[in-house]
């Protein structure tokens, strides 16, 4: 996976103060780590939403401030619920050298036959695995090999998934990751109920408009 870099600038403008900023084309971010103040940064709005528009959780950023290379993840995005535009990121800064748990996305890209062939219906029960490993060892996604759904019922579990042996998973071998069922059947249409009259006998709406000018007659 090509590495994924950011340049940043220190920054000294905080709190609410930060709209400013963003006004700008400025973003707002934050570095923490263990054994390590938090560090306020300043990104290029445009630039980072670009760039971070198409990175997972799990995919290692480095982030150059004012000439300082600092590995991380992106561990927390704040967006405007309007506009859906970046307002702040919160980057944990990694060592290499130190075993990393993280949660990491299942890809579910590819068509099961089960899907194509009979109309199966995906339920998803599992998104991401818990995982433990060297940040550089950490994958980008896990595929979930969705060949082996064939038929309706057919199911896949954490145990069928195919990790790299320098992963480990946390996540229970038995959870399940994602099972097809059968597609709901079709309500069929219900039949107008149709009022049957015997031979010689009508509706009683017309018995009834019969009877009020019998009346009116009468009173005349």
């Amino acid at each position: 996976m090509d590495e994924v870099v950011l340049q940043a600038t220190n920054r000294e403008v905080i709190g609410k103060k930060v709209k400013v900023l963003r006004r700008k084309g400025i973003l707002p971010a934050i570095i923490y780590g263990q054994g390590i103040d938090p560090r306020p940064i300043s990104l290029d709005m445009r630039e980072a939403s670009r760039i971070l528009s198409n990175v997972s959780s799990s995919t290692l950023i480095r982030v150059e401030v004012e000439g300082e290379a600092v590995t991380t993840l992106v561990r927390d995005r704040q967006y405007d619920p309007v506009s859906i535009a970046l307002l702040h990121l919160d980057f944990q800064r990694i060592s290499l050298t130190e075993i990393l748990r993280t949660s990491v996305s299942l890809d579910f890209s590819k068509e099961a036959p089960a899907v194509k062939n009979f109309g199966g219906i995906l339920v998803t029960a599992q998104e991401q695995l818990e995982i433990e490993c060297l940040p550089q060892d950490l994958p980008d996604r896990i595929r979930v090999d969705m060949n082996s759904l064939e038929e309706i019922g057919d199911s896949i579990f954490v145990r069928d998934l195919t990790v790299p042996s320098n992963i480990e998973v946390l996540t229970n071998p038995d959870e399940m990751v994602i099972l097809v069922t059968a597609p709901a059947a079709e309500p069929e249409p219900e039949e107008e109920e149709v009022e049957e009259f015997e031979e010689g006998e009508e509706p009683e709406v017309i018995e009834r408009g019969r009877r009020e000018d019998e009346d009116m007659e009468a009173e005349e």
